[in-house]
This record gives structure tokens, C-alpha cells and sequence, in this order.
């Protein structure tokens, strides 16, 4: 199993996700960031650190956002991996 960032977070990229995962499995993507899903041990730890509710996991991925399973899968592979907290694109939430 394992978890998606799915559409909330084009265009923000907010990294408080990435500090907290205890495997670095976060890639950063042009306009958002991607989990890999063989790196992901489920373990939640990012899911409350998104402050725009960006991290489902797949079982309850929104059908909207279906194809962003298998965005992040093939973006992870693409993109380097990102293990820091970095500015996000729209700044901080509430500036």
C-alpha cells in the first residue's frame, strides 16, 4: 500500500510532508511533489503535515484524482528525491 499526492498540491509544493517521512520516498516534481510507491511503508506520518489536504492514501484517493496513483508512480522515477523543507511556490499558507 501506499500513498498519493494528488491534485491540492499542483502548483504549491509545500514540503512539510518531507520532514517527517521516516524513508525519503518524496520526489520533486516541476509543479508539485510525488510519492514512489515501492518507497512508502504507509505510515501516515505526512498525511496531517499537508496544510492543503494534498495526501490520500490510494485506497481512499478521491475518484477524481484516480489518475494521480499512477502520476506519482511514474513521476517518482523521473524526479530527484527530496528530503528538506524548501520554500513552497505560492509561499506560506495565510501570506
Amino acid at each position: 500500500m501506499t500513498h498519493v499526492v494528488a491534485e491540492p498540491c499542483f502548483n504549491c509544493k509545500y514540503t512539510d510532508c518531507v520532514v517527517v517521512c521516516p524513508v525519503e520516498c518524496f520526489y520533486e516534481g516541476e509543479s508539485m511533489l510525488y510519492i514512489h510507491p515501492d518507497e512508502c511503508i504507509d505510515c501516515e506520518a505526512c498525511v496531517p503535515e499537508c496544510p492543503v489536504a494534498a495526501i490520500f492514501h490510494e485506497d481512499n484517493l478521491p475518484e477524481q484524482w484516480a489518475p494521480y496513483k499512477e502520476l506519482n508512480a511514474d513521476m517518482a522515477s523521473q524526479c530527484p528525491v527530496l528530503t528538506e523543507k524548501k520554500e513552497p511556490l505560492g509561499g506560506e499558507p495565510g501570506k
